[in-house]
């Protein structure tokens, strides 16, 4: 792969160097923060050699990449020099308030995962070779590497308070500073023994290994240094808002925002716990089959958290990283059984790349690639995700390192307190790779997506044609229900876009189906959550059963009147079914 071409290229369509403010990566995206993210053209993102996919989420313009993201960093940063972009503000997507707490909380925990994985993985290896017999517990290296691994989790509030303080844009020394004291080990043996603040007694509270009451820290000095900044002479701040900013966070941290923290912690675990116990296998069971689809839309990165605190607390995990594991391990599967039985050269490389990926614990590579690519893959992954990632949860089998499963991976499970832990984790390695390749290799079928038989369908209203990704529903823009368009329209006729019948109206008149002449099903959609409209400003031209021709008038709704009532206009066709018998798939002409 030519680095260089592809880094010149991504720059280019996400709108130019001038458009970027900030560029950073994760294990497998590039994750650009944009000025005018209008600029962006996501559908030649697409194309580049080198890109999976693109979609722009939480605030970011993401490109994803898969195992050679941080070649891909490398060069696009080249290319770039030192970005001096200041934010503008102007034209960024809007958000919602979950949207904006996710943001929020991967920001914090997704730069901790490199090195709690690898302390994890470090601690799991040396209790495999005390095991085997290989290094005794008692030798200085094992003693030197132990405590190597046990750090990052240990001095987790430092850690914590270090992203948090970069998310907030607030001073790093002093939240570092302030978080410190509560692990200090002076404070620790002063707790211990019991203390009393201004007649207060202060809650006992082991702050190593917690992250939540390191948050509430940082969120406190930050509105603290806002406003004693505003107040404070000018002269005077460079010393006078640190001090007053640390003497005043730590003892409300002691007396309120730590215990507050803390028992949230422990309540993470308390029912994840109470969970295994009433609903063990069923929960993983369920968690597996789903992220898929939680992975496509980032919703998966709303576990960490709880994942860091559960092996900060109870020092294992017991649902996530075990779910993880079967779904993992379906994804190769499925991807390999795809290489094997395809007549398609390209679909067979990205196949083989992207099971070796997952092999090793990295999926987006075979979500992107392969599995929402074809409902047939992704229904294989999902079965076969529910099925063992059932078992493993009736096996009980637990994780203690905050690592994608994989291969390289398996000592995460090593359990010095019961071997067979591991043992379980291997068979279950080994079932979910096998169950799923025979699942995708029965129910895969090449599907060629445009021929000399494809139905051609024009857009059903005049506008702006978008991808699908970019809808701010996650039901459109996974891919979920089918492929199609989005529009966003200049006026408020919705037309049919072939010969056809009409399968199907809803009463509030926002969405329709209609079934082509050449055997396609469609569904139209007009707007987000227009539903709550109760058929407001909808007037509905057809009925179920009528025949129709393509340009005739399906629906008239006030365009005006809908977006001043605040509802995102958008309007979806996407293509749920189609003609398996001649496997054609439905070509979208850019034109009403």
């Amino acid at each position: 792969m030519n680095y260089t071409d592809s880094a010149e290229k991504i720059i280019k369509y996400v709108g130019g160097k001038e458009n970027v403010v900030k560029l950073i990566h994760c294990s497998t995206r590039l994750r650009f923060t944009l000025n005018d993210f209008d600029k962006t053209d996501l559908e030649n993102l697409k194309k580049i050699d080198g890109v999976l996919g693109a979609v722009i989420a939480a605030g970011q313009c993401q490109v994803i990449i898969g195992n050679e993201v941080v070649e891909m960093y490398d060069a696009v940063m080249d290319q770039m020099g030192e970005i001096n972009n200041q934010p503008k503000n102007t034209n960024l997507p809007k958000q919602k308030w979950y949207q904006i707490l996710l943001d929020f909380v991967i920001a914090i925990f997704q730069p901790l995962v490199p090195a709690i994985a690898g302390g994890g993985i470090l601690k799991s290896l040396l209790m495999l070779f005390s095991l085997f017999g290989w290094m005794s517990e008692k030798s200085d290296i094992y003693q030197v590497l132990n405590f190597v691994g046990s750090a990052p989790l240990y001095f987790l509030p430092i850690l914590v308070a270090i992203t948090t303080a970069q998310k907030l844009n607030v001073s790093i020394i002093v939240a570092v500073s302030t978080v410190s004291a509560l692990v200090l080990p002076d404070m620790v043996a002063s707790l211990d023994k019991g203390i009393n603040l201004f007649g207060l007694g202060i809650t006992n509270v082991t702050y190593s290994s917690q992250v939540f009451p390191a948050i509430l820290t940082v969120l406190f000095y930050a509105v603290l240094e806002k406003y004693i900044t505003k107040w404070c002479p000018k002269s005077l701040r460079v010393f006078l808002v640190p001090l007053l900013c640390m003497a005043i966070a730590v003892p409300t941290t002691l007396l309120i925002l730590g215990p507050i923290g803390f028992y949230f912690g422990e309540g993470f675990a308390t029912v994840i716990l109470f969970l295994f116990k009433h609903f063990g296998f069923i929960a993983t069971a369920l968690l597996a089959a789903v992220l898929p689809l939680m992975v496509a839309t980032g919703m998966h990165k709303a576990m960490i958290p709880y994942v860091i605190a559960s092996i900060g607390s109870i020092g294992k995990e017991l649902l996530y990283l075990p779910a993880s594991l079967a779904h993992n391990m379906s994804e190769s599967g499925v991807c390999f059984a795809i290489a094997l039985k395809t007549k398609d050269n390209k679909t067979r490389a990205t196949a083989v790349s992207a099971g070796i990926s997952a092999l090793f614990g990295i999926t987006e590579p075979a979500l992107y690639g392969i599995t929402l690519q074809n409902k047939r893959a992704l229904g294989s992954v999902m079965a076969s995700s529910f099925f063992c990632g059932g078992a493993i949860g009736f096996l009980g089998i637990k994780a203690f390192a905050l690592v994608g499963p994989g291969l390289a991976s398996l000592p995460m499970y090593v359990d010095k307190s019961n071997p067979s832990n591991l043992v379980y984790a291997v068979w279950m390695f080994v079932v979910s790779l096998v169950l799923s390749f025979v699942t995708g290799f029965v129910f895969w079928k090449d599907e060629h997506m445009i021929d000399e038989t494809t139905e051609l369908l024009s857009a059903p209203i005049e506008g702006t044609i978008i991808p699908l990704t970019e809808v701010n529903d996650s039901v459109f823009s996974s891919g979920i229900l089918g492929e199609g368009i989005a529009i966003r329209p200049k006026n408020g006729t919705l037309v049919s876009p072939a010969d056809g019948s009409i399968m199907m109206v809803y009463e509030t008149g926002h969405a329709l189906g209609l079934k082509s002449a050449g055997g396609a099903e469609i569904l139209f959609h007009i707007g987000l959550d227009t539903v709550k409209l109760q058929g407001k400003y909808f007037h509905v031209k057809v009925t179920e059963g009528q025949m129709v021709k393509k340009g005739d008038t399906l629906v008239q709704f006030d365009l005006e009147e809908i977006e001043k009532a605040g509802f995102d206009s958008t309007v979806m066709m996407v293509v749920t079914a189609y003609n398996d018998d001649k496997l054609s798939f439905p070509a979208i002409t850019q034109s009403v």
